[in-house]
């Protein structure tokens, strides 16, 4: 199979284009971003932006799947919505267009920020999509889009919901989620923090390799049936679950966590349901299996 991931060079993609590296039913592999692409033996790299239709043509040219990782994420699609929308809709809709009747796997790469911040007291493959920013009413279009080109039969196309992908370094502090990567490191390092939320607040948590797993299944399943928006499985945790299972990993560390909720994270971050995925499981989809193989899985 020849395979595209666009956005490879971010903290996803990347992890995504080694596994399809070393997998035996890649024979072609293609990067493409407009940063720094992972530099990986045999894959081919496009350095451009997707909004313009020259570069999208040499993308998908021969492609059996494409995996759709470009985008103006969160706070960055709030700072500047014309970009946001040039990259997430505009681009993302040039993408699919040029797919549609090639009979090209296409695997979206949505959010669970679609869903919003007012959430029932479970959270399931039924719960209807209420975005509350920009990011996420994006995507939840998109979702749209591609659910309808799919049930036309014009794109076979799936578009995966990942939640809370841990544990990148260096994360921006600047961003609301930062401190859910940025305590796996501190334990690791033995530095003290302080979490905005409380003890037992509960968030949805994935290893960004479990997520990047998903990713490529939904590349290679045979038959991903009639529903065409996947949330993906996660861990529904508590935080000093959270916080014990690094310290168990990390017995020698001398890092104190310490808690100083803050309400406008609570709700958003801290606060979140128990989360079912059947329709994602029953596809073949997975989650890491507890707290401490996320912790592992993370690094």
């Amino acid at each position: 199979m020849r395979v595209v991931i666009t956005g490879a060079g971010g903290f996803l993609g990347r992890r995504i284009a080694h596994l399809l590296a070393a997998d035996p039913r890649v024979t072609a592999l293609r990067l493409v971003d407009h940063a720094d692409l992972p530099d990986l033996p045999g894959a081919e790299c496009l350095t451009g932006d997707l909004a313009h239709p020259d570069l999208t043509a040499r993308a998908i040219m021969g492609a059996d799947a494409v995996i759709h990782l470009a985008a103006i994420p969160g706070g960055a699609a709030e700072a500047d919505p014309s970009l946001a929308h040039r990259v997430n809709i505009d681009a993302t809709m040039a993408l699919m267009g040029a797919l549609r009747g090639r009979g090209v796997r296409f695997v979206f790469a949505s959010t669970v920020a679609v869903l919003g911040d007012a959430l029932p007291p479970v959270v399931d493959d039924d719960t209807p999509p209420a975005p509350r920013l920009i990011y996420g009413a994006q995507k939840a279009m998109i979702e749209t889009w591609l659910s309808t080109l799919a049930r036309r039969g014009d794109l076979d196309g799936v578009a995966l919901r990942p939640a809370g992908i841990v544990a990148r370094d260096g994360t921006d502090a600047g961003l609301k989620t930062a401190f859910l990567s940025r305590v796996f490191h501190a334990l690791r390092r033995g530095e003290d923090i302080t979490l905005p939320v409380s003890p037992d607040g509960t968030t949805w948590l994935a290893s960004v390799e479990n997520v990047a797993r998903n990713f490529v299944h939904a590349a290679f399943v045979a038959d991903l049936g009639p529903r065409r928006v996947l949330t993906l499985p996660a861990l529904t945790l508590r935080f000093d679950a959270l916080v014990a299972a690094l310290q168990a990993e990390f017995p020698d560390s001398a890092a104190r966590v310490t808690h100083a909720p803050d309400p406008a994270i609570m709700a958003a971050f801290g606060r979140q349901p128990p989360l079912l995925t059947p329709a994602a499981e029953a596809l073949g989809f997975a989650r890491d299996a507890d707290a401490r193989a996320l912790v592992r899985a993370a690094f």
